[in-house]
């Protein structure tokens, strides 16, 4: 699901610089925070793979996940709140 971009309702997370073990519950609070049709971008050095998992199990049916750029030094994916 695409809607369009708007620029208050979606916010970038570069991840990179954060300590690995506040990266997934950070993302997952900004997340939950944000209204349906809403997203948060996530910048990151590694696919997120880990992440889409415990999306899927932990938010199953309540995103979307596109790529926008696959590697292979960066990789940008934006979850979209759809429920």
């Amino acid at each position: 699901m695409n809607t369009p971009l708007d620029p208050k309702n979606n916010q970038v997370i570069d991840v990179r610089d954060i300590p690995r073990e506040r990266r997934h519950p950070l993302i997952l609070a900004t997340f939950d925070d944000l209204p349906v049709g809403a997203s948060v971008e996530v910048v990151n050095n590694h696919d997120p793979l880990p992440l889409h998992y415990q999306f899927q199990v932990e938010r199953h049916g309540l995103f979307d996940w596109q790529y926008l750029q696959r590697g292979p030094d960066v990789w940008h994916v934006r979850i979209e709140r759809i429920a």
